[in-house]
């Protein structure tokens, strides 16, 4: 019922903005006035503390990497993580949520007021290709085939499809509409599965998780050990998909998802929002209150330390010189690539 009151009022905000504005401007014209223009486009504004506020999503774009945040900051690092920059352009002040590209230049970028933003240039300029306040759905992830096909999804299910690159997004339905997908859980986190020719998984509230074998056409829902709300996952280099959630939960699945096993956290108890697979093979895992788990033998088990700062942390991505870079509440920190050691006497 929750679900439905609110897409009931969500659909309604939308016809009214609709039909007041289709008014106002036929008024307009028959009293012989132009049509009202639309409210001028707000930029990201400059400032030297980007690296020091919200950043929640991050991408590579072939060398560079790309980061997005709150405020519409974008930020830019060539030298792999250890130096940022703000990108150029970016038309809008509302919260990124998410980043992907498909190459060093095309990229796509997402988050509230349903907004959808595009470069072609690896992030120094952006352009905007959706956009729908009135809906109030934000978007929280964003994921794509190739330079043509790509998906944009978020909250109560909404989802966004493109077969032109972004040219025009069209709503789609996560699945084909039973009772029994009524509660239309938050869309998390899209990401390839094992065969990235065809399977696409998307991690989901309330202990959902989805699964597409025909790269994105259709979806089936997943059916896991842990009714708790999943916020990422990742593919392991040698296939496994873990999927990340809620009190230090991961599970694992060697079969594409068709089985899962829980994982061994190493005491974890806050939720993981985001991970990575560095080049060595270790894998890092982030989440709330500074949490940062780590595993060398492809996530048969994790072990973990609590950073001092206790910063909730949303994504992580390998750096330079044995570090990783931390994207959270107080944007950048870094962090060892390598577990480190236990005090001494413990």
């Amino acid at each position: 019922m929750r679900i439905l009151i609110n897409s009931f009022y969500r659909a309604c905000g939308v016809l009214a903005v609709v039909a007041m504005t289709t008014g106002m401007a036929r008024s307009a014209e028959l009293m012989g006035h132009p049509p009202p223009e639309k409210a001028p486009v707000e930029y990201a504004v400059a400032s030297d503390l980007v690296t020091k506020s919200l950043l929640l999503g991050v991408a590579r774009a072939g060398d560079r990497l790309v980061a997005v945040g709150s405020w519409g900051h974008v930020i830019l690092s060539d030298d792999a993580g250890v130096t940022w920059r703000q990108a150029q352009k970016v038309p809008t002040r509302t919260t990124l949520t998410s980043v992907y590209f498909t190459d060093d230049k095309n990229g796509w970028a997402v988050g509230h007021d349903t907004i959808v933003l595009h470069t072609e240039d690896g992030g120094e300029n952006w352009a905007m290709q959706y956009s729908d306040p009135p809906a109030e759905t934000p978007l929280l992830t964003v994921w794509f085939e190739n330079n043509s096909h790509g998906i944009a999804a978020g909250s109560f299910s909404f989802m966004l499809e493109t077969f032109d690159g972004g040219k025009t997004w069209e709503s789609r339905p996560l699945l084909e509409q039973t009772d029994e997908d009524l509660e239309q859980p938050h869309l998390n986190s899209i990401f390839w599965g094992p065969d990235r020719q065809t399977q696409v998984l998307v991690a989901a509230e309330s202990g959902h998780f989805f699964r597409s074998t025909d790269t994105g056409a259709t979806f089936e829902t997943i059916k896991m050990p842990y009714i708790g709300s999943f916020w990422g996952g990742l593919v392991t280099k040698q296939g496994r998909i873990l999927a990340l959630g809620m009190r230090g939960n991961i599970f694992r699945s060697d079969d594409a998802g068709e089985t899962w096993e829980q994982v061994d956290t190493g005491g974890a108890d806050q939720s993981y929002s985001g991970g990575v697979q560095l080049s060595d093979g270790t894998i890092i895992a982030v989440g709330l209150a500074g949490t940062v788990s780590y595993s060398t033998n492809n996530g048969d088990s994790f072990s973990t330390v609590i950073r001092p700062s206790r910063t909730g942390l949303s994504a992580v991505t390998e750096s330079a010189d044995g570090q990783v870079v931390l994207f959270g509440d107080k944007g950048i920190e870094y962090q060892p690539a390598k577990l480190p050691a236990a005090p001494a006497g413990s």
